[in-house]
């Protein structure tokens, strides 16, 4: 969810940049003249500028985070309850976007981007500079998560992952550092949508899918939990895998992908990072 309302919040912007250049020739967007809209909704006021545009790329996932994540929180929703509410929650956004009225292209979404900061999208150079973005976005966000993991805050976060209530008992509240790691990871989340989007040419509401959310979560098991570098290199495995699957079996992927995370749980509980430090291990 987090990473579909970042995208959407730059699709905004990139449909902006259009122009006249639509098939109607118009100001509004193509869908927004076949659907008989006479002027942009207010929501999308200033999105014609790339800095409200990735201020809002922050601010939208980053708000409704913290709403949500004070009252679930503060409710002591977590474990499965949690899952299945933010689940919900995911399935409601898609639902809603997939209607024509809301002002986000209904079923087909944003697509048809010309420009970005002036610069064809399409171009090799511009496609280019993108995908080094997204390199460094990487990268800086990597030191940040490490940093983070060991400072004092990052100690207090593990104790809430292992034993919540012995750190009640200790004095802290895990309020504020779940509703903190809850909404930085949000924000992160609506980067990584803005990022896909002018890569990608496209953005509609079947980013909101629980199986996205589902998808993510495998990732990091297959990886390893509990890592960094597990993240990276279980996005890399799971898709490499998915781009020959889908291929070679296209009806069978999502069976593959099952199976895949079944084998991992029960065999691998600690991911390829963790086969790979038990064999380092073996071998000292």
């Amino acid at each position: 969810m987090f990473f579909a309302l970042g995208g959407y919040a730059f699709g905004m912007y990139l449909m902006r940049q259009i122009g006249r250049e639509g098939q109607y020739q118009s100001d509004l967007p193509d869908f927004m003249v076949f659907l008989d809209w006479k002027a942009f909704p207010w929501f999308w006021t200033g999105s014609e500028y790339f800095l409200w545009s990735a201020a809002l790329v922050i601010l939208a996932p980053g708000l409704l985070a913290l709403v949500f994540g004070f009252f679930a929180f503060r409710s002591r929703i977590k474990g499965v309850y949690f899952s299945i509410i933010t689940q919900a929650m995911t399935f409601a956004f898609m639902l809603l976007f997939f209607r024509n009225d809301t002002g986000f292209g209904g079923n087909n979404g944003f697509t048809d981007f010309k420009r970005v900061l002036g610069f064809p999208i399409t171009a090799p150079s511009t496609r280019a500079v993108i995908f080094g973005v997204t390199a460094l976005a990487l990268i800086g966000v990597i030191f940040l998560t490490r940093y983070l993991i060991r400072s004092k805050v990052g100690r207090v976060l593990t104790a809430i992952r292992d034993s919540e209530s012995r750190l009640m008992f200790s004095g802290y509240n895990p309020l504020g550092y779940k509703l903190f790691v809850w909404t930085l990871s949000a924000v992160l989340c609506g980067i990584a949508g803005a990022l896909y989007v002018p890569q990608v040419g496209i953005i509609n509401p079947s980013e909101f899918a629980p199986a996205n959310s589902i998808e993510a979560v495998i990732w990091v098991a297959v990886g390893g939990r509990g890592t960094l570098t597990g993240a990276i290199l279980g996005a890399g495995i799971v898709n490499g895998a998915k781009s020959y699957f889908t291929v070679a079996f296209a009806e069978y992927w999502l069976y593959f992908l099952g199976l895949l995370f079944i084998l991992v749980t029960l065999f691998m509980p600690r991911g390829v990072i963790g086969l790979l430090s038990a064999a380092g291990w073996r071998r000292r």
